[in-house]
Protein backbone atom coordinates (compact mmCIF):
# COMPACT_ATOMS: atom_id res chain seq x y z
CA UNK A 1 0.00 0.00 0.00
CA UNK A 2 3.05 2.58 0.68
CA UNK A 3 4.32 3.60 -2.86
CA UNK A 4 7.14 4.69 -0.76
CA UNK A 5 8.79 2.24 1.07
CA UNK A 6 12.30 1.33 0.07
CA UNK A 7 12.16 -2.47 0.55
CA UNK A 8 8.88 -5.17 0.15
CA UNK A 9 9.59 -6.21 3.58
CA UNK A 10 5.71 -5.80 5.34
CA UNK A 11 5.78 -3.75 8.46
CA UNK A 12 2.82 -4.45 11.05
CA UNK A 13 2.65 -1.26 14.08
CA UNK A 14 0.55 -3.02 17.14
CA UNK A 15 -0.56 -0.97 19.84
CA UNK A 16 -1.94 -2.05 23.22
CA UNK A 17 -4.72 -1.10 25.23
CA UNK A 18 -4.87 0.55 28.45
CA UNK A 19 -7.05 3.56 29.10
CA UNK A 20 -5.16 6.90 29.47
CA UNK A 21 -2.26 5.19 29.93
CA UNK A 22 -1.92 5.49 26.18
CA UNK A 23 -0.31 8.29 26.49
CA UNK A 24 2.72 6.30 27.31
CA UNK A 25 2.97 4.77 23.45
CA UNK A 26 3.32 8.23 22.16
CA UNK A 27 6.56 8.79 22.92
CA UNK A 28 7.68 5.74 21.52
CA UNK A 29 5.64 6.74 18.23
CA UNK A 30 6.96 10.14 17.96
CA UNK A 31 10.50 8.23 18.00
CA UNK A 32 9.42 5.94 15.62
CA UNK A 33 8.11 8.98 13.36
CA UNK A 34 11.73 10.54 13.00
CA UNK A 35 13.45 7.38 12.40
CA UNK A 36 11.07 6.89 9.75
CA UNK A 37 11.12 10.29 8.12
CA UNK A 38 14.85 10.13 8.14
CA UNK A 39 14.58 6.23 6.18
CA UNK A 40 11.96 7.49 3.52
CA UNK A 41 14.03 10.41 3.36
CA UNK A 42 10.56 12.92 3.91
CA UNK A 43 10.40 15.66 6.47
CA UNK A 44 6.19 15.13 6.48
CA UNK A 45 6.16 11.76 6.37
CA UNK A 46 3.89 9.66 9.04
CA UNK A 47 3.43 6.28 9.77
CA UNK A 48 0.97 5.41 7.43
CA UNK A 49 3.53 6.05 4.86
CA UNK A 50 5.99 3.06 6.44
CA UNK A 51 3.06 0.98 8.20
CA UNK A 52 1.25 -1.66 5.52
CA UNK A 53 -1.14 -2.72 8.89
CA UNK A 54 -1.39 -0.69 11.80
CA UNK A 55 -3.37 -2.54 15.22
CA UNK A 56 -4.74 -1.78 18.24
CA UNK A 57 -7.40 -2.76 21.08
CA UNK A 58 -9.42 -0.28 22.90
CA UNK A 59 -7.01 3.26 23.44
CA UNK A 60 -4.73 1.49 21.25
CA UNK A 61 -7.37 1.12 18.68
CA UNK A 62 -8.22 5.03 18.52
CA UNK A 63 -4.66 6.23 18.54
CA UNK A 64 -3.85 2.88 15.57
CA UNK A 65 -7.20 4.58 13.13
CA UNK A 66 -6.09 8.36 13.73
CA UNK A 67 -2.39 7.04 12.68
CA UNK A 68 -4.20 4.99 9.28
CA UNK A 69 -5.58 8.40 8.12
CA UNK A 70 -2.71 10.31 7.85
CA UNK A 71 -2.48 11.92 10.97
CA UNK A 72 1.17 12.86 12.64
CA UNK A 73 2.00 12.06 15.77
CA UNK A 74 2.19 15.60 16.98
CA UNK A 75 -1.55 15.83 16.27
CA UNK A 76 -2.68 12.70 18.04
CA UNK A 77 -0.64 13.74 21.06
CA UNK A 78 -3.10 17.03 21.47
CA UNK A 79 -5.85 14.90 21.42
CA UNK A 80 -4.88 12.89 23.77
CA UNK A 81 -3.49 15.88 25.89
CA UNK A 82 -7.37 16.65 26.23
CA UNK A 83 -8.91 13.05 25.93
CA UNK A 84 -8.58 11.58 29.38
CA UNK A 85 -10.07 15.03 31.03
CA UNK A 86 -13.15 14.92 28.95
CA UNK A 87 -13.98 10.73 28.79
CA UNK A 88 -13.36 9.71 31.92
CA UNK A 89 -15.21 13.21 33.47
CA UNK A 90 -18.74 11.96 34.06
CA UNK A 91 -20.16 9.23 36.29
CA UNK A 92 -22.47 7.19 34.69
CA UNK A 93 -24.41 7.21 38.08
CA UNK A 94 -23.86 10.09 40.56
CA UNK A 95 -26.05 10.03 43.47
CA UNK A 96 -24.12 12.99 45.94
CA UNK A 97 -27.33 12.68 48.22
CA UNK A 98 -27.19 9.37 49.34
CA UNK A 99 -22.93 9.04 49.34
CA UNK A 100 -23.58 4.83 51.03
CA UNK A 101 -26.35 4.22 47.96
CA UNK A 102 -23.61 5.71 45.43
CA UNK A 103 -21.06 4.12 46.24
CA UNK A 104 -23.17 0.64 45.85
CA UNK A 105 -24.18 1.75 42.31
CA UNK A 106 -20.46 2.31 41.62
CA UNK A 107 -19.87 -1.05 42.33
CA UNK A 108 -22.80 -2.63 40.74
CA UNK A 109 -22.87 -0.87 37.02
CA UNK A 110 -20.21 0.90 35.12
CA UNK A 111 -18.40 3.73 35.76
CA UNK A 112 -18.31 6.38 33.00
CA UNK A 113 -21.19 7.52 31.12
CA UNK A 114 -20.33 6.58 27.20
CA UNK A 115 -21.71 9.71 25.95
CA UNK A 116 -18.01 12.04 26.70
CA UNK A 117 -16.49 9.15 24.94
CA UNK A 118 -19.10 9.08 22.07
CA UNK A 119 -18.36 12.82 21.63
CA UNK A 120 -14.51 12.82 21.85
CA UNK A 121 -14.53 10.13 19.25
CA UNK A 122 -16.42 11.77 16.97
CA UNK A 123 -14.46 14.85 17.46
CA UNK A 124 -11.76 13.32 16.69
CA UNK A 125 -12.88 10.61 13.91
CA UNK A 126 -15.50 12.09 11.33
CA UNK A 127 -19.08 10.52 11.31
CA UNK A 128 -18.49 10.06 7.59
CA UNK A 129 -15.70 7.62 7.67
CA UNK A 130 -16.41 3.85 7.43
CA UNK A 131 -14.20 0.95 7.71
CA UNK A 132 -13.78 0.86 3.88
CA UNK A 133 -13.19 4.69 3.54
CA UNK A 134 -10.27 5.76 1.06
CA UNK A 135 -9.37 8.04 3.64
CA UNK A 136 -7.67 4.86 5.00
CA UNK A 137 -4.48 5.53 3.90
CA UNK A 138 -3.13 1.86 4.78
CA UNK A 139 -4.10 -1.50 6.42
CA UNK A 140 -6.27 -0.86 9.63
CA UNK A 141 -7.35 -3.45 11.93
CA UNK A 142 -9.43 -2.95 15.37
CA UNK A 143 -9.53 -5.57 17.93
CA UNK A 144 -13.03 -5.93 19.81
CA UNK A 145 -15.19 -8.84 21.17
CA UNK A 146 -18.22 -9.78 20.39
CA UNK A 147 -19.53 -10.89 23.89
CA UNK A 148 -22.88 -12.33 22.63
CA UNK A 149 -20.97 -15.35 21.35
CA UNK A 150 -17.54 -15.22 22.95
CA UNK A 151 -15.39 -14.27 19.67
CA UNK A 152 -12.56 -12.05 19.20
CA UNK A 153 -13.27 -10.14 16.32
CA UNK A 154 -10.89 -8.00 14.17
CA UNK A 155 -12.03 -6.05 12.28
CA UNK A 156 -9.61 -5.02 9.47
CA UNK A 157 -10.31 -2.48 6.57
CA UNK A 158 -8.70 -5.33 3.53
CA UNK A 159 -11.32 -5.13 0.41
CA UNK A 160 -10.44 -9.05 0.13
CA UNK A 161 -11.73 -9.68 3.71
CA UNK A 162 -14.08 -12.30 3.98
CA UNK A 163 -16.69 -9.91 6.07
CA UNK A 164 -15.79 -7.00 4.33
CA UNK A 165 -18.34 -6.36 2.60
CA UNK A 166 -20.38 -6.91 5.63
CA UNK A 167 -18.91 -4.52 7.56
CA UNK A 168 -17.38 -1.65 5.38
CA UNK A 169 -20.28 0.62 5.62
CA UNK A 170 -20.25 0.89 9.43
CA UNK A 171 -18.34 4.50 10.58
CA UNK A 172 -15.39 3.95 12.10
CA UNK A 173 -16.21 5.82 14.95
CA UNK A 174 -18.89 3.41 16.03
CA UNK A 175 -15.81 0.54 15.78
CA UNK A 176 -13.44 2.42 17.91
CA UNK A 177 -16.33 2.68 20.71
CA UNK A 178 -16.67 -0.60 20.61
CA UNK A 179 -13.23 -1.59 21.13
CA UNK A 180 -12.94 0.65 23.85
CA UNK A 181 -16.06 -0.27 25.66
CA UNK A 182 -14.22 -1.55 28.54
CA UNK A 183 -16.56 -3.74 30.93
CA UNK A 184 -17.38 -1.96 34.15
CA UNK A 185 -15.97 0.89 32.70
CA UNK A 186 -18.65 1.64 29.62
CA UNK A 187 -22.04 0.12 28.44
CA UNK A 188 -21.40 -2.39 25.66
CA UNK A 189 -22.17 -1.20 21.61
CA UNK A 190 -24.80 -2.80 19.08
CA UNK A 191 -23.45 -3.00 15.97
CA UNK A 192 -24.75 -5.05 12.84
CA UNK A 193 -22.06 -6.85 11.35
CA UNK A 194 -24.28 -8.37 8.32
CA UNK A 195 -25.67 -7.38 5.20
CA UNK A 196 -28.72 -5.02 4.66
CA UNK A 197 -30.97 -8.27 3.37
CA UNK A 198 -29.65 -10.61 6.62
CA UNK A 199 -28.47 -8.20 9.64
CA UNK A 200 -27.06 -9.71 12.36
CA UNK A 201 -26.62 -7.50 15.69
CA UNK A 202 -24.30 -8.38 17.93
CA UNK A 203 -22.79 -6.69 21.15
CA UNK A 204 -19.63 -5.22 21.11
CA UNK A 205 -17.15 -4.69 24.11
CA UNK A 206 -13.35 -3.72 24.62
CA UNK A 207 -10.78 -6.14 22.42
CA UNK A 208 -9.46 -6.55 25.95
CA UNK A 209 -11.63 -8.85 26.93
CA UNK A 210 -9.87 -10.92 25.23
CA UNK A 211 -6.65 -12.64 24.48
CA UNK A 212 -5.60 -9.56 22.25
CA UNK A 213 -5.33 -6.63 24.58
CA UNK A 214 -1.64 -6.75 23.19
CA UNK A 215 -2.55 -7.10 19.33
CA UNK A 216 1.24 -8.20 18.32
CA UNK A 217 0.37 -11.84 18.05
CA UNK A 218 -3.32 -11.26 16.72
CA UNK A 219 -2.08 -9.44 14.03
CA UNK A 220 0.31 -11.76 13.12
CA UNK A 221 -2.21 -14.13 12.57
CA UNK A 222 -3.71 -11.53 10.30
CA UNK A 223 -0.56 -11.14 8.31
CA UNK A 224 0.10 -14.44 7.67
CA UNK A 225 -3.20 -17.00 7.94
CA UNK A 226 -4.84 -18.48 5.34
CA UNK A 227 -8.29 -17.72 6.32
CA UNK A 228 -7.31 -13.75 6.32
CA UNK A 229 -6.65 -12.18 3.07
CA UNK A 230 -3.35 -10.75 3.63
CA UNK A 231 -0.60 -13.87 3.25
CA UNK A 232 2.82 -12.47 4.07
CA UNK A 233 5.41 -14.44 4.54
CA UNK A 234 6.89 -15.55 7.74
CA UNK A 235 10.44 -14.60 7.84
CA UNK A 236 12.77 -12.13 9.32
CA UNK A 237 13.44 -10.37 6.14
CA UNK A 238 10.15 -9.92 5.39
CA UNK A 239 7.89 -9.47 8.10
CA UNK A 240 8.32 -6.72 10.71
CA UNK A 241 6.17 -5.96 14.05
CA UNK A 242 6.63 -3.19 15.88
CA UNK A 243 4.64 -3.63 19.64
CA UNK A 244 3.99 -0.80 21.50
CA UNK A 245 2.83 -1.39 25.12
CA UNK A 246 1.17 1.25 27.57
CA UNK A 247 3.11 0.12 30.85
CA UNK A 248 3.56 -2.68 32.53
CA UNK A 249 4.73 -3.70 36.23
CA UNK A 250 5.03 -6.38 38.38
CA UNK A 251 2.30 -7.45 40.11
CA UNK A 252 2.12 -7.90 44.15
CA UNK A 253 -1.03 -8.93 46.58
CA UNK A 254 -1.03 -8.68 49.93
CA UNK A 255 -0.86 -12.81 50.98
CA UNK A 256 -3.32 -11.80 53.59
CA UNK A 257 -6.59 -10.56 50.95
CA UNK A 258 -6.07 -13.45 48.92
CA UNK A 259 -7.48 -15.29 52.22
CA UNK A 260 -10.30 -13.53 52.04
CA UNK A 261 -13.23 -15.55 50.89
CA UNK A 262 -15.86 -12.54 49.85
CA UNK A 263 -16.56 -13.03 46.16
CA UNK A 264 -16.07 -9.27 45.33
CA UNK A 265 -12.75 -9.61 46.18
CA UNK A 266 -12.04 -12.35 43.31
CA UNK A 267 -14.32 -10.87 40.68
CA UNK A 268 -12.42 -7.77 41.09
CA UNK A 269 -8.92 -9.12 40.47
CA UNK A 270 -9.47 -12.90 38.50
CA UNK A 271 -10.00 -10.64 35.26
CA UNK A 272 -6.35 -8.79 35.83
CA UNK A 273 -4.94 -12.02 36.37
CA UNK A 274 -6.25 -13.50 32.87
CA UNK A 275 -5.90 -10.48 30.99
CA UNK A 276 -1.58 -10.23 32.52
CA UNK A 277 -0.97 -13.92 31.90
CA UNK A 278 -3.04 -13.24 28.13
CA UNK A 279 0.00 -10.54 27.67
CA UNK A 280 2.70 -12.60 29.26
CA UNK A 281 1.85 -15.14 26.47
CA UNK A 282 1.91 -12.98 23.81
CA UNK A 283 4.97 -11.48 24.60
CA UNK A 284 6.42 -15.17 25.34
CA UNK A 285 5.14 -16.07 21.47
CA UNK A 286 6.33 -13.16 19.86
CA UNK A 287 9.56 -13.41 21.57
CA UNK A 288 9.69 -17.00 20.68
CA UNK A 289 9.16 -16.78 16.90
CA UNK A 290 11.94 -14.15 16.71
CA UNK A 291 15.03 -13.16 17.47
CA UNK A 292 14.47 -9.83 18.82
CA UNK A 293 16.85 -7.20 20.12
CA UNK A 294 13.80 -6.33 23.03
CA UNK A 295 13.48 -9.27 24.57
CA UNK A 296 11.67 -8.81 28.15
CA UNK A 297 12.70 -11.13 31.15
CA UNK A 298 9.12 -13.26 31.52
CA UNK A 299 9.99 -14.95 34.45
CA UNK A 300 12.51 -17.20 36.56
CA UNK A 301 12.19 -20.42 34.85
CA UNK A 302 12.43 -19.01 30.81
CA UNK A 303 14.39 -15.59 31.50
CA UNK A 304 13.91 -13.58 28.30
CA UNK A 305 14.09 -16.51 25.47
CA UNK A 306 17.43 -15.24 23.92
CA UNK A 307 18.24 -18.74 23.45
CA UNK A 308 14.83 -19.90 22.40
CA UNK A 309 13.70 -20.24 18.85
CA UNK A 310 10.40 -21.77 17.69
CA UNK A 311 11.56 -23.27 14.03
CA UNK A 312 14.97 -22.97 14.17
CA UNK A 313 14.48 -19.72 11.93
CA UNK A 314 12.64 -16.48 12.88
CA UNK A 315 9.82 -16.36 11.83
CA UNK A 316 9.48 -12.56 11.80
CA UNK A 317 11.46 -9.26 13.48
CA UNK A 318 9.98 -8.09 16.08
CA UNK A 319 10.52 -5.26 18.76
CA UNK A 320 8.91 -4.44 21.43
CA UNK A 321 8.20 -1.23 23.78
CA UNK A 322 6.64 -0.29 26.78
CA UNK A 323 7.28 1.71 29.96
CA UNK A 324 7.96 -0.10 33.42
CA UNK A 325 5.58 1.69 35.71
CA UNK A 326 7.97 1.15 38.85
CA UNK A 327 9.56 3.16 41.54
CA UNK A 328 13.11 4.33 40.72
CA UNK A 329 14.39 1.95 43.60
CA UNK A 330 12.87 -0.96 41.82
CA UNK A 331 13.72 -0.10 38.63
CA UNK A 332 17.40 -0.02 39.63
CA UNK A 333 17.06 -3.07 41.33
CA UNK A 334 15.94 -4.74 38.25
CA UNK A 335 18.33 -3.16 35.90
CA UNK A 336 21.47 -1.84 37.53
CA UNK A 337 22.71 1.21 36.45
CA UNK A 338 21.01 0.60 32.38
CA UNK A 339 19.26 3.70 31.36
CA UNK A 340 20.58 5.56 34.29
CA UNK A 341 18.42 8.38 32.96
CA UNK A 342 14.75 6.49 33.32
CA UNK A 343 15.67 6.34 37.02
CA UNK A 344 15.98 8.87 37.24
CA UNK A 345 13.08 10.34 36.24
CA UNK A 346 11.16 7.66 38.05
CA UNK A 347 12.72 9.30 41.65
CA UNK A 348 10.02 11.76 41.54
CA UNK A 349 7.94 9.20 42.05
CA UNK A 350 6.92 7.64 45.24
CA UNK A 351 4.92 4.31 45.43
CA UNK A 352 1.71 6.20 45.66
CA UNK A 353 2.61 8.24 42.81
CA UNK A 354 3.56 5.36 40.36
CA UNK A 355 0.21 2.93 41.91
CA UNK A 356 -1.63 5.84 40.30
CA UNK A 357 -0.43 6.62 37.18
CA UNK A 358 -1.18 2.92 36.96
CA UNK A 359 -4.76 3.86 37.11
CA UNK A 360 -6.57 3.15 33.37
CA UNK A 361 -9.16 6.34 33.70
CA UNK A 362 -7.61 8.55 35.83
CA UNK A 363 -7.49 12.17 33.51
CA UNK A 364 -5.40 14.08 35.48
CA UNK A 365 -2.02 11.80 34.66
CA UNK A 366 -2.60 12.62 31.46
CA UNK A 367 0.82 15.14 31.18
CA UNK A 368 2.79 12.77 33.18
CA UNK A 369 2.35 10.26 31.54
CA UNK A 370 3.38 11.70 28.19
CA UNK A 371 5.91 12.57 29.93
CA UNK A 372 7.33 9.27 31.08
CA UNK A 373 6.90 8.08 27.35
CA UNK A 374 9.01 10.73 25.84
CA UNK A 375 11.85 9.52 28.58
CA UNK A 376 11.33 5.82 27.78
CA UNK A 377 11.13 6.31 24.37
CA UNK A 378 14.36 8.37 24.28
CA UNK A 379 16.71 5.93 25.41
CA UNK A 380 14.81 2.69 24.09
CA UNK A 381 14.37 3.21 20.49
CA UNK A 382 16.91 2.67 18.35
CA UNK A 383 17.36 3.44 14.51
CA UNK A 384 18.66 -0.43 13.98
CA UNK A 385 15.87 -2.20 15.23
CA UNK A 386 14.12 -0.49 12.00
CA UNK A 387 17.32 -2.09 9.53
CA UNK A 388 16.47 -5.00 7.94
Amino acid sequence: MNSSKKTNTKRILSIDGGGIRGCLTLGYLQNIETIVRKELNKEDAVLSDYFDLIGGTSTGALIAAQLALGFDVATIRKHYEKLGKKVFSKPAYLIKHLPLIGRLVDKLYTKWSVKPLEKAIKEIISEKITLGSLSIKTGLCIVTKRADNFSTWPFINHPEGKFFEDNCDIPLWKILRASSAAPTFFKPIELDVGLPAEPDFGMFVDGGVSMANNPALQLFLIATLDGFPYHWPANKEDLLIVSVGTGFWKRRLDTKKLKNPWNIFWAQNVPEMLMLDACDNTELLMQYLSNSPTNRYINYEIGDLSGDLLSGQPSLSYVRYNVELETSENYRKYHGDKNSDIAAALSKYSEADIERLREMDKGSNTDELLELGDIFAKEEVKAEHFIL
